[in-house]
């Protein structure tokens, strides 16, 4: 299961209406090693290098640069989002030959119905490893403070 705080979650889907027609990217890091306290502490919006609105990439610099940074700092990249434009939030072919990050939860977030606008979007959370999905609740809260310990 995926615990996210409200501002982490807010910050994610604006990134995807931000950026629509356009796939957004990017991830939020927390602390190393896993499973630390397994919570996302660190938004980190990406550039998606392809500026398309059927592919994300991240730029391999930037992505250099990132994770220089995170290991730097302790961290680790807890999950890893991007949006879809004009499909379901569910990882395509391309998104789970992506998917490098074994302990990292895989969010999508589809901009599909409301496009840059203010309407409904769909926010999901996958665990990709070897290939095989494998879809997790999410459970937002407006505190870590408020939340169960794992």
């Amino acid at each position: 299961m995926l615990t996210i705080s409200e501002e982490l979650y807010e910050q994610i889907v604006a990134h995807a209406r931000k950026d629509h027609p356009d796939e957004a990217c990017g991830v939020v890091a927390g602390p190393a090693p896993a499973p630390a306290d397994g919570r996302p502490r660190r938004f980190i919006p990406m550039l998606n290098a392809a500026r398309s609105p059927t592919f994300y990439e991240f730029d391999s610099q930037d992505l250099l640069r990132l994770y220089r940074e995170m290991d730097d700092r302790d961290e680790e990249p807890v999950v890893i989002y991007h949006s879809h434009t004009a499909t379901e939030a569910y990882p395509s072919r391309t998104d789970v030959s992506y998917a490098n990050e074994p302990g990292a939860h895989y969010v999508l977030v589809s901009t599909a119905e409301s496009g840059n606008g203010e309407g409904p979007v769909s926010f999901r959370s996958f665990r990709i490893v070897d290939g095989v999905i494998t879809e997790e609740d999410v459970t937002v809260v407006a505190s870590y403070d408020d939340a169960p310990a794992r």
